[in-house]
This record gives structure tokens, C-alpha cells and sequence, in this order.
């Protein structure tokens, strides 16, 4: 298929914005840079209530954002964890996104805002992300949540996090998960996959610019192969939670999510897969450019997880 008009004009558009690259500038000027712009990333539709909270971290304080889509009790969960390259990105930028999924899918979701690197790079947002996930389960009474329906899910780095956070989730026996959604993951990290050379320039996220993500969140090259930066290199996906997972046509990263899907579905692991054809890498997060794309996304994700937690 072919690109959507809708992104070919917001791609046009960001060119003529002629934003320097990442390692022109500092990472200071950087993350200004890529703050979310409503006019993009949409407003978030109205929710019962968002409630900011602050809990213990490994690393300290560790930002948590909670939204209800009513006051009724027992609802499932879904922690939900940004992208941006481990290096950018914030609880707002997804905003929009998580109070329609929430709403949608009649679940409260948790937003964390883990540290990022190169400042703090692997682990550090894997085990914020992780101990966010602790939390919850421990939880789940004041929160007035259902523990027996807890998933996680997030978006590019976000879905890398919640897949690998899965993949500790099962080796700890901390939870059984209900659920992971997985958006368009970085699930490795092999620029040579037939995607990251198609892909590779012209639409938004650059193979280039993802090897450069990459390299500021790996501390060691000796993390190159550790599942839990990268879960692609998991040698033992049985007993996952189910998965939801979705790629777009015109990404890098989209034999990333192809093959992880594919192992899972190989593992025995349940899982519903779906390419966005004429859409780029971030489109979930783009409610502004394309609404209906974004909807679209956002219904099925909702009804995927739905379908999952139905069979509990």
C-alpha cells in the first residue's frame, strides 16, 4: 500500500522543520526539541479522573500517573510505559492516547515516567519500569484494581520495556500477567532486517536515528544480547502473557514486531497481530495527524486486550 496522505503531509511538514539531528545538538536542546505538540499528538478526550502520584522507585522517586475511565471498581490494569528512544518522551506525550484506551477498553491504566537515558541508561528504565509493576501488584486493594487482571503495554522503547518487563514478570513468578501490548516494539537490535533497509529513511523514525537510541541506552556492549534490554534474544518465550501486537507498513522497526510475533505465536504464547498498512512508525501517538488511523489503532488494541481478559 501507500503511504496515507495524512503522514505524507506531517513527514513534509517536519522536513521543512529542518530539526537538526540528535548528535548535532545536546541532549538538553535535543529533548526541547521533541516535546509533544498538541497540533500532532491530538487532546485527550475526557476521562473520569487522572491522579499524579509519586512512588518508591530503585532509583529513587519514581512519577506515576493513574486514569480511571469511571468509578467502578475491580477494573483490570494496564501499565503503560512511553516512547521516545529511552532518551525522550513524557507522560504527556501519550496522554491522549492512554485516556482513549482506558476509556475504550473500560480499564485503568498507569502511566510511569522511568528515568532515561544516556543519563541512566539500562537498566535503570527497565527496573523503573519493572518496580512500577511491583507496586501495583502490591497494590491492587488501595488501588481498587483486579490482581488477577494486571497487563503491560507501551509504544516503540515503551513496548521494548513492556516486553522485556514481561519476560521478568514470568521469570520471577511475580504475577501471571493477563495481558502485554506491544506498538510497533523494538523488540532488537539488527539494522540488517529487510524492514530497517526499506524503512530506512523518508518516514519519520530513521534506521540511523534508532541505532543512535540504541546506543545510549546499552551501557555496556556486554547488554547487546541481554533479553531484558532486548527481548528478541529471549531463548525461552513459553508461558508469556498473551500479546497484542502491531507494526506499521512504513517503520524500521517493523520486522521488529513481525518476528517477535512470531516467535511468541511459535512459543505457544496467544497472540493477535496486525499491520497498519499506509502508516508510519508512531501513528498510535498521533492522533492529531491522522484520527481515524489513531482510533482505529486504539479500538482494536482495547478489543484485542478485552478478548483476553474475557477468557479469564
Amino acid at each position: 500500500m501507500v503511504l496515507k496522505k495524512e503522514f505524507a503531509d506531517y513527514l513534509a511538514l517536519r522536513e521543512k522543520m529542518n530539526l537538526p539531528a540528535p548528535w548535532e545538538i545536546s541532549m538538553e536542546d535535543f529533548r526541547s526539541r521533541t516535546l509533544p505538540i498538541r497540533d500532532f499528538i491530538g487532546q485527550p478526550e475526557p476521562i473520569f479522573s487522572i491522579e499524579n502520584r509519586i512512588i518508591s522507585g530503585p532509583n529513587g522517586y519514581l512519577p506515576i500517573r493513574i486514569y480511571r475511565p469511571s468509578a467502578e471498581p475491580n477494573l483490570p490494569v494496564m501499565l503503560y510505559f512511553h516512547g521516545g528512544g529511552w532518551v525522550i518522551g513524557n507522560m504527556d506525550g501519550n496522554e491522549p492516547t492512554v485516556c482513549s484506551l482506558a476509556n475504550k477498553g473500560n480499564f485503568v491504566v498507569v502511566q510511569v515516567q522511568y528515568q532515561k537515558a544516556p543519563e541512566h541508561p539500562f537498566p535503570a528504565p527497565f527496573n523503573d519500569c519493572y518496580a512500577a509493576l511491583v507496586w501495583v501488584v502490591r497494590n491492587a486493594d488501595h488501588l481498587k484494581i483486579d490482581a488477577t487482571k494486571i497487563g503491560v503495554g507501551g509504544d516503540s522503547a515503551g513496548g521494548n520495556l513492556a516486553a522485556a518487563v514481561a519476560i521478568k514478570c514470568r521469570d520471577t513468578s511475580l504475577v501471571e500477567l493477563a495481558f502485554q501490548m506491544l506498538v510497533y516494539p523494538c523488540t532488537g537490535n539488527d539494522g540488517s532486517l529487510p524492514s530497517a533497509i526499506k524503512n530506512a529513511e523518508g518516514y519519520g523514525l530513521t534506521s540511523k536515528i534508532m541505532r543512535w537510541f540504541e546506543f545510549q541506552y546499552i551501557g555496556s556492549d556486554s547488554d547487546l544480547l541481554n533479553p531484558y534490554a532486548f527481548p528478541a534474544y529471549c531463548k525461552n518465550l513459553t508461558g508469556l502473557a498473551p500479546a497484542v501486537l502491531v507494526t506499521a507498513e512504513f517503520d524500521p522497526l517493523a520486522d521488529d514486531g513481525k518476528l517477535y510475533a512470531q516467535a511468541l505465536n511459535a512459543a505457544e504464547v496467544p497472540v493477535v497481530f496486525k499491520e497498519f498498512e499506509g502508516a508510519i512508525h508512531g501513528f498510535n501517538a498521533l492522533a492529531g495527524v491522522a484520527p481515524d488511523v489513531a482510533k482505529e489503532a486504539q479500538l482494536y488494541l482495547a478489543r484485542s486486550i478485552n478478548s483476553f481478559l474475557a477468557r479469564l
